[in-house]
């Protein structure tokens, strides 16, 4: 399913393991150069759905923020 999207663009069906678990296909670890142990934040919204990110976006989100508040980190 992951084939002739244009570059930087996929899609994939995956399933719900028994404890709640979805494997991250390898084109779009591979895409966002996510590796095992990495961490990841998930973000969720009942109106616009799952997000997931690498740490780094949330850390620089928040850098971003106490940089414009003055507070630091």
């Amino acid at each position: 399913m992951g084939e002739n999207f244009p570059e930087g663009k996929f899609m994939a069906t995956v399933k719900i393991g028994e404890k709640g678990q979805i494997v991250i296909p390898k084109e779009v670890r591979e895409m966002f150069g996510i590796k095992a142990g990495d961490s990841l934040i998930l973000m969720a919204d009942k109106g616009q759905g799952i997000a997931i990110q690498p740490f780094s976006y949330a850390e620089a989100f928040w850098n971003a923020i106490c940089g414009v508040r003055g507070e630091g980190k």
